[in-house]
């Protein structure tokens, strides 16, 4: 199984043409956002593979243009044996986790920077920013396949792996 993540696309038309291609080249089983997806985010074409959960700049009037939900702060997968805390950042991050049971790796966007944090309850990971990357990081996603998380630039090239 393999789930592709990413966020913080603040309506870039053109890094969500490349996350789609991205993603038709990844082929994963799902597509994993984190929030800050409008004005041009993905919209209907791929909406039964679509978990997304609600950004700082996501709003309740941008869900009438969507054909997915994405109006909660948060949401829980289990994923190839890895229970996953998705949420966008401005409520709960690295350094004010939600409640969540020992071992869940907790994923956020918000900050624009890719991040990877092993805690001794939890692991914590960052995308990074689709559209806006800062600290000098690129604009990209996260691929986890196998139990390995893999972040990508938007052309698909691997720069940073955590097993």
């Amino acid at each position: 199984m393999k789930l592709m993540i990413a966020s913080d696309l603040h309506g870039s038309a053109y890094c969500t043409e490349k996350l789609m291609e991205a993603f038709g080249a990844e082929a994963p089983d799902r597509l994993l956002l984190l929030g800050d997806l409008l004005y041009h985010g993905p919209r209907n074409a791929l909406r039964d593979r679509i978990v997304a959960v609600r950004g700082n700049c996501d709003c309740e009037v941008d869900q009438m243009v969507l054909a997915f939900p994405m109006l909660g702060d948060c949401a829980l997968l289990e994923w190839g044996g890895l229970t996953l805390y998705a949420t966008h950042g401005h409520l709960w991050d690295e350094t004010n986790p939600p409640p969540m049971a020992r071992g869940t790796v907790l994923l956020n966007g918000h900050f624009h920077v890719p991040a990877c944090s092993p805690h001794e309850d939890f692991l914590y990971l960052n995308p990074g920013s689709t559209s806006i990357p800062k600290d000098g990081s690129v604009g990209g996603y996260m691929v986890l396949e196998d139990r390995t998380f893999t972040w990508k630039d938007l052309d698909g090239g691997v720069y940073r792996a955590y097993t």
